[in-house]
């Protein structure tokens, strides 16, 4: 069963050489392209202010994480979270580089997160499917057809959940988060053979009208086209 963790931060601020800080982190669970809705999420109280800038992408403030757990608190929770799982993350250099850093600075001989899990850059992956495009979270979110009005500030869950919808647009499975509201769609019937006693299936054919207006719309199409209306060559039949 593959497992894969969506993965986003949010910080101070955004410079991780100048000493910044991860105030929130948020992750969704894929088990084989499903969402599981098995979430790991903390706010987390840093060591230095939160910068102006980065306070108006977020909305966190220093007064909000007063009382939230340090990472150092919660760093087993959260690698034992994503033990053995692979990682995704739109901009992978900018989290991974701030998760590394949280974890060099709690002098425990952790290894980098890099080695720890396999990493995929979707702004990467992104890059090379549009190439000469946008490809932020919510350039990608429009190409896709994924909902983000709720984001009006930057949130690491809520773009975590969103990432992971458009990761599973991007790599051509599965859209939504759950089915019917059942997350892993556990509650839906396993597929079965037909019991042999089933009822025909109904066939329904076009009336008269109905084909000769079928013919007419043909008619319009090959008159547009200057006669290269395919469904009248799937009707002719092959040339021979």
């Amino acid at each position: 069963m593959r497992r894969q963790i969506v993965l986003d931060t949010e910080t101070t601020g955004l410079e991780v050489e100048q000493g910044h800080q991860i105030i929130e982190i948020g992750c969704v669970e894929l088990l084989d392209r499903r969402v599981t809705g098995r979430d790991f999420h903390h706010y987390l109280r840093p060591d230095r202010e939160i910068e102006e800038g980065a306070e108006a992408v977020h909305g966190i403030s220093n007064a909000f994480l007063a009382d939230k757990p340090r990472f150092a608190d919660i760093v087993d929770e959260f690698l034992d979270y994503v033990d053995g799982a692979e990682l995704i993350i739109h901009n992978a250099p900018f989290d991974v580089g701030f998760i590394n850093a949280e974890l060099s600075r709690l002098e425990r001989d952790l290894p980098p997160i890099d080695r720890l899990c396999p990493i995929v850059d979707t702004l990467a992956l992104a890059r090379r499917r549009h190439p000469g495009q946008r490809n932020s979270l919510d350039a990608l979110c429009k190409r896709y057809g994924v909902d983000n009005s709720q984001r009006d500030l930057h949130g690491a869950l809520l773009d975590a959940r969103i990432l992971a919808e458009v990761y599973l647009a991007m790599t051509g499975g599965q859209v939504a988060l759950s089915l019917a509201g059942d997350p892993l769609g556990a509650g839906s019937e396993q597929i079965r053979p037909l019991p042999p006693d089933r009822p025909r299936l109904r066939v329904v054919r076009a009336d008269d009208d109905e084909r000769r207006a079928h013919a007419a719309r043909l008619d319009e199409i090959d008159t547009a086209s200057g006669g290269a209306c395919v469904w009248r060559r799937l009707e002719s039949g092959p040339a021979t």
